[in-house]
This record gives C-alpha cells, sequence and structure tokens, in this order.
C-alpha cells in the first residue's frame, strides 16, 4: 500500500504521543517515511515474519482440534536446525467479504507470500478461537520451556485486512486477554478493505486498499512488523430491551445475561417486566437514527446483490443513492412530523470526565442522527466535529478532541443536505457534548424499529409501544494497541 504523505491529515484525529512510545518512533521517523520505496525481496519478508513449521502446524492443530492442550500433550518440539526465531512474527486475518468480494484474492497473496497456516480466514476461523486455542498453543508449548514458541508470542503482531467492523471485531477479542491476564496483547495492522475504513485513516493505513494490490500487500506486512504501536480508546456498549431478540446482529454485538437498568436515573418510558441484553465494544464511533439506517439498507443490499458491490468507488455510489431513496434528503416530505426527529424517542443522559454525576442533555429537536464519536475520521475519512477554536471549547466547556482522552464527542446530523454539508467540511455538524459515560433512554411510540451502527456494522433494534430501551456505554479500562502506518 503507498505511504500516505506527511502533509496528509485526512481530518483524522492525531494520536498524542506517549512518553514510552515517543523517542521509539521519533527514531523511526525517516525510515516510515521512505517505506513504500523500500523493495522487500519475498525470502528477506518470510525471513523477518514467518513462524517455524512446527509451530504454524501445532497452532493450526490446536485451532482445527479445538483444544488448545493438545500441542502440549503431544510429542511437539522444535528441530534442532530450524528452531530460529522471526523477528516479528505476523499473523493475518482476512475478511473475504470486504474489499469488494476481493478478500479471497488476497488470502491467496498472503498465503502464498509468507504460509498458509499464518492466514486466517474469517468466515472459517473466528478470532475468538485463534485466541484461545492458537495463542493458547503458543503458550502452552512456552510452560514446557520452548523458547521459540515463548518469543513468538511475546513479539507477535496482528494484520486484519477488512473493514471497520473487522478491525473492531478483532480489536475486540483481542482486548478479552487482558481480562484472562494473557499479557502481552498482540498490537493490530490494517489493511483497509471497506467502504469508509475510518479506523485504517485514522492510523496512517489510508482510506482504501491501491489497485496495485499484489505489490501492495508486500510493502504493507514490511510496514506491519516496523511501525511504531499506539494506543486508542474502546468503549462497552450494553443494550437492555425488552423481552426479544436482535435479528443478525453485527459479530460485535453479543447476546449476554448482564442487563443493568440504573435505578437513580428518572425512566420516562416503562420499565419492561422482563429483559434481554445485548453487548458489544466499537472503536470510532456508535450511531443511531437516519445515518445508520441508510448503513443498514446498503449492507443488507450488499449481501443480496454482491455483484454490485465490486469496489470501494461502486460501493459509494450505491451507498449515496441508498440515502436518497430512503428519505435521507426529505424530511419535511415525511407525513407524520413524529416519526422525523429522535427528540421524539430519545432521552440522552451524560457523565463528563471525573464525574459521577448523571446530566440530562437535551436532543435538538431537528436533529434525525446522533453519533458518538472517539476518532476524527467519520464516513470515509470526514471530520464532522470540527477543528474547533479554543474560545468556542471554552464557551461550550469542551477539551481538544483525543483518541485516548477517555471521551466521546456527541454531535448530531439534521437530514441529508445539512450531512452533506458537513461530510465536505463547510460547516460543522450539530455538537451536543462531550461525555465520559453515556446513557440513552429509547422509547417506542410509533416507532417499530430503531436503526444503529457501531464501526461500520449496522442493525435494526426492535421496539416497542409501551416499554423503554435502554443503550449504556462507558470506557473499556484497557486501552487497544494499534499499529501506525504512517
Amino acid at each position: 500500500m503507498e505511504s500516505p504523505s506527511i502533509g496528509d491529515s485526512v481530518t483524522a484525529r492525531m494520536i498524542p504521543r506517549h512518553s514510552s512510545l515517543d523517542s521509539f518512533g521519533a527514531m523511526k521517523v525517516s525510515l516510515l517515511v521512505n517505506l513504500a520505496s523500500i523493495r522487500v525481496s519475498k525470502a528477506e519478508l518470510r525471513q523477518r515474519v514467518m513462524l517455524p513449521k512446527y509451530l504454524r502446524i501445532a497452532i493450526r492443530d490446536c485451532i482445527l482440534r479445538k483444544d488448545d492442550s493438545f500441542a502440549a500433550s503431544s510429542s511437539v518440539a522444535p528441530p534442532l536446525d530450524n528452531a530460529f526465531t522471526p523477528e516479528v512474527p505476523l499473523m493475518v486475518f482476512v475478511n473475504p467479504k470486504s474489499g469488494g468480494r476481493q478478500g479471497p484474492l488476497i488470502k491467496e497473496r498472503l498465503q502464498n507470500l509468507i504460509s498458509e497456516e499464518q492466514v486466517f480466514d474469517l468466515t472459517e476461523v473466528k478470532p475468538n478461537e485463534f485466541i484461545r486455542y492458537g495463542l493458547g498453543c503458543l503458550e502452552a508449548l512456552a510452560s514446557r520451556g520452548d523458547e521459540c514458541a515463548k518469543e513468538i508470542r511475546e513479539k507477535m503482531r496482528i494484520v486484519v485486512a477488512g473493514g471497520d467492523g473487522t478491525v473492531g471485531w478483532v480489536l475486540g477479542c483481542l482486548g478479552e486477554l487482558n481480562l484472562q491476564n494473557r499479557l502481552p496483547v498482540p498490537p493490530v495492522s490494517i489493511m483497509p478493505l471497506g467502504t469508509g475504513n475510518d479506523l485504517s485513516r485514522s492510523f496512517g493505513w489510508g482510506g482504501s486498499f491501491p489497485f496495485a494490490w499484489k505489490s501492495a500487500i508486500k510493502r504493507t506486512l514490511h510496514r506491519a512488523s516496523v511501525a511504531p504501536i499506539s494506543r486508542l480508546d474502546s468503549w462497552n456498549i450494553l443494550i437492555t430491551m425488552p423481552s426479544g431478540e436482535i435479528v443478525d446482529p453485527p459479530y460485535s454485538l453479543k447476546a449476554t445475561q448482564e442487563c443493568y437498568i440504573d435505578q437513580g436515573l428518572e425512566i420516562e418510558g416503562e420499565m419492561p417486566p422482563s429483559t434481554n441484553g445485548y453487548e458489544g465494544v466499537f472503536y470510532n464511533y456508535f450511531s443511531i437514527g437516519m445515518d445508520a439506517q441508510v448503513a443498514y439498507g446498503f449492507h443488507h443490499l450488499r449481501n443480496e446483490k454482491p455483484y454490485l458491490a465490486n469496489g470501494p468507488i461502486a460501493n459509494k455510489i450505491i451507498y449515496s443513492g441508498y440515502g436518497c431513496s430512503q428519505g435521507w434528503f426529505l424530511t419535511h416530505c415525511i407525513n407524520d412530523p413524529g416519526l422525523r426527529g429522535l427528540k421524539n424517542i430519545m432521552t440522552l443522559h451524560i457523565k463528563k470526565l471525573d464525574s459521577s454525576e448523571w446530566e440530562k442533555v437535551p436532543v435538538p429537536k431537528s436533529v434525525r442522527a446522533v453519533v458518538a464519536l472517539n476518532l476524527h475520521s467519520y464516513g470515509s475519512g470526514r471530520n464532522p466535529w470540527g477543528n474547533l477554536k479554543q474560545d468556542y471549547l471554552e464557551k461550550r466547556g469542551f477539551v481538544e478532541a483525543q483518541a485516548d482522552d477517555g471521551l466521546l464527542e456527541i454531535f448530531g446530523l439534521k437530514q441529508g443536505w445539512h450531512a452533506s454539508f458537513v461530510m465536505v467540511e463547510l460547516i460543522s455538524a450539530k455538537h451536543i457534548a462531550q461525555a465520559a459515560a453515556i446513557r440513552l433512554e429509547i422509547r417506542g411510540g410509533d416507532w417499530k424499529d430503531a436503526f444503529m451502527q457501531m464501526d461500520g456494522e449496522p442493525w435494526k433494534q426492535p421496539m416497542t409501544r409501551d416499554y423503554s430501551t435502554f443503550v449504556d456505554i462507558k470506557r473499556v479500562p484497557h486501552q487497544s494497541l494499534v499499529v501506525k502506518g504512517d
């Protein structure tokens, strides 16, 4: 993939350097600037990132058998003449449905460059399966005294070839290692194969994979092995809903038994007699409203007619057309005024940074989409929050937005024309608040469904006339590690 230029801001939020990473990053600036021009042979790349064969086979067998103790109980042992340790071992996850359905070709190229056992098709091997059985295999061998397995486990990096939803899915699974005290957590690099690729843009991996992707893959793998590491806040979302279920939820949203409703907050609707819960993690944004409805329609159209989604340009054209057909630009033509704005169905409470008190925040009357944004890249690299001046920040009680400041920027989009001007950065979005925690209460009434999305993965949230649905968002204690491509 071609290296972004030094002056390319892409409106992505710059990641502040930490002292522990600063000197490391400074030492590599001149190297990273010229990465695109560096020629790396296949043999050199393999020597740098490929695992010894005995470990590749052991990891594969543990995943296939779904038994992380298989390697420890078998006769797996390093060959005396081939117990080398790669400098930066890489494992790659490929979403074959991303990249205009180019995923299978990219997977084949990756397997040819490094090895078949180090490249995983996400339709066949889920990230949680690799973490449980693949990393478990290395940990089991390390506990038996295998120094090569121990060193590879400690040095490993992950590459994700997919869109924002795929990257978030892998990051979320890796985050479980913190809870299990299985450290270190491998950092993640990105091959952007989605439509928006906002996570990829924010960390310097670009907004799309180049047309000359065969040669770009080799450069991307090399960059993934040498680039410095940054930190990223992640956010837990808990949906507590009346009895029922979400049909076809995204990968990153899972059913949970944990259903918590803060009784200290005023509830405007009716409490459901019984509840179901869904839980997930997002890294860039969560949104509710018309933007999520358009994304949901596009997502299903792409799955039903994959031949239409043959590349990022075609995807964006179809996406724009679908926005028009859904009434995003025809707000005032909707017959029932009660269905126009989110204010009619939603109550918003927030907690500010270092505060334990909930504060009710009014939802602007005209807003049809509300977005909670973690990065400065939304809708294919746009910056809807804007680059705000210091006097405005002070007037509104805001602080300059950062990717690891423990805050989400909450803004609203009124309708398609307003969103269009925001996306070309002629105006900013409707600023609502900055928050360290968010509680949404959503009341049904005449609304049968509410559309939501996180990191580009949309779903239809069922609603009832009689009972409220609650969405709670709070920061995950452990930050994620992402390799900076620029």
